[in-house]
């Protein structure tokens, strides 16, 4: 989808970010917990894709020390399979890279196939198992991990083919 842009989230796109939550899971974040991050915490960093005014998607990290924890990715149902969750990836890549993080980290439902192959396609590796993570309905999640590395030495720098 050409006409997407991803920039980064400020305080402003809290009530657009907050419906694509709500569309995505089974117990989102609310709105306040959306403020906090963009007013009070200062190690999270999100970034939204844009059509048309609109926020259609988002993502977000955590920065701890020279690492980054994928906190969620979300899209609306009907801009799903367009390509927007690899685009908000790719940015988040591109921004841990300018900060020198060294790892992403994530968690994913183990009955989420579709996220897993998007993780996979950047290189990340499941590295274990949360059991009873998810609070809605208990299900297991798989724990990803990425080593960020040059440009150039093979490690997730674009998805792969």
């Amino acid at each position: 989808m050409a006409d997407i842009q991803i920039r980064r989230m400020n305080w402003l796109d809290v009530d657009e970010v907050t419906k694509v939550e709500e569309a995505s899971f089974a117990i989102p974040w609310t709105k306040e917990a959306f403020m906090n991050e963009m007013l009070r915490n200062d190690q999270a960093i999100y970034f939204v894709a844009v059509h048309e005014r609109r926020v259609v998607g988002f993502i977000g990290v955590w920065q701890i020390v020279d690492e980054g924890h994928i906190t969620n990715i979300a899209v609306l149902p009907e801009y799903r399979g367009q390509g927007i969750g690899n685009l908000l990836l790719t940015q988040l890549v591109e921004f841990a890279r300018s900060k020198s993080l060294a790892a992403l980290t994530l968690e994913v439902r183990v009955s989420n196939i579709g996220a897993q192959k998007l993780y996979e396609q950047f290189g990340f590796e499941n590295a274990g198992r949360r059991k009873r993570y998810y609070q809605d309905n208990n299900e297991d999640a798989y724990i990803y991990w990425a080593k960020l590395g040059s440009e150039t030495d093979g490690h997730i720098a674009h998805p792969r083919d």
